[in-house]
């Protein structure tokens, strides 16, 4: 009977009011359901509402940017320059996919320039230009997963700080290989399946616009519905506090290199199919692209924070920009001055958008302190 009396005391405690002779800390867990029930019901705040705006901020720079081009050119809106437009953006969407995992967890993978070819060329020599479409696209997807693997082991078990070291020297071990096995020349005259799945369509829809959504949506359950998938966004962001929780960090590490890796050996199909070949220095010019699509799409590059579809879409602005500059035959180095200020102005914004988070946060504990 005790017992039960004591369970009614507790049951009619006021909510967020410690236990008896409890510590205040013990209320920490009250305070953020709160703080998260403050900042739902809140009016916005000058500061919030523009950090909405931020965080849409992808969505509606794709939108701008289609409407200028579309005004500007009668060729952009097209059905087969829009067909176009996504075969074309598929491979850096597959790659951003994979660098997007990484970036999470403050980390970054150079090397996916050098696999997306050294993906294809190990296929051809594992399994021949001639032979099993299916084993040839296994042996692609592998090949892209080991070399993950192994900057995820060095990274992790070397207790190297810097990724972007070890990701740079393995792009050049990458790119050598690739180069010696196939004496510098291009191998064409891939299996069927490579062609029908780099550049087939199913009714008007590219083929590899269909294999990036399917992998993106994948990944999207996997980052948004699972626990690994929480575990990486704290990794992001507070890798000292992952380690203090029990979380497996290094294997954690190690998992998104993989999942890297693998991405680009997507994209290295994807580039063998488009152009029916093994060439030692395809893809050597997307790393640029993956990287600012992330960048764009929001994620952060202090770590733990990012949104995957918005990924998508900055791979997308990216493609679209491109594009529609070629429709209008600007000079193709003018594109990349366009991209470099993309760049900085979406490096601006993710700093921006930390400030403003900051502030935010501040506010509303202001407000539940209160």
């Amino acid at each position: 009977m005790t017992g039960h009396r004591g369970s009614d005391t507790v049951s009619r405690r006021p909510a967020g009011e410690p236990p008896n002779g409890a510590p205040a800390g013990r209320t920490v867990r009250d305070r953020g359901l709160r703080d998260r029930v403050l900042r739902s019901n809140a009016t916005l705040t000058p500061a919030a509402l523009l950090l909405k705006v931020i965080q849409v901020g992808p969505l509606l720079m794709l939108l701008v940017i289609a409407g200028v081009f579309a005004v500007a050119s009668p060729h952009f809106l097209v059905p087969e320059n829009i067909t176009n437009l996504g075969s074309q953006s598929s491979i850096v969407m597959a790659l951003a996919l994979g660098q997007f995992l990484v970036i999470l967890i403050r980390g970054i993978d150079i090397s996916v320039a050098a696999v997306v070819a050294f993906s294809a060329i190990v296929a051809v020599k594992l399994v021949g230009a001639g032979g099993s479409g299916v084993l040839f696209v296994l042996a692609m997807i592998a090949a892209g997963g080991l070399v993950g693997l192994v900057n995820g082991v060095i990274i992790v078990k070397g207790r190297l700080p810097q990724p972007l070291i070890v990701t740079v020297a393995t792009l050049g071990v990458a790119t050598g290989l690739s180069q010696t096995l196939t004496g510098g020349v291009a191998v064409v005259g891939l299996p069927d399946l490579v062609g029908t799945l780099g550049a087939g369509r199913l009714g008007p829809v590219p083929v590899p616009v269909v294999i990036v959504l399917g992998l993106g949506a994948v990944l999207y359950v996997v980052i948004s519905h699972t626990q690994f998938g929480r575990w990486l966004y704290a990794l992001g962001g507070n890798p000292e506090g992952a380690e203090r929780m029990g979380l497996p960090t290094g294997g954690l590490t190690i998992a998104v290199y993989v999942l890297c890796g693998l991405t680009a050996g997507v994209a290295g199909l994807i580039t063998a199919g488009q152009t029916d070949s093994a060439t030692p220095l395809a893809g050597s010019g997307n790393i640029l692209d993956a990287i600012t699509a992330v960048v764009i799409g929001g994620t952060s590059l202090f770590g733990g924070r990012g949104s995957l579809l918005n990924v998508l879409v900055g791979a997308l602005i990216l493609g679209t920009i491109r594009n529609g500059l070629d429709l209008l035959n600007v000079n193709p180095y003018m594109q990349l001055v366009a991209i470099g200020v993309i760049i900085v102005v979406a490096l601006e914004l993710d700093v921006a958008r930390k400030h403003l988070e900051d502030r935010v946060s501040r506010s509303q504990a202001g407000e539940v302190e209160a």
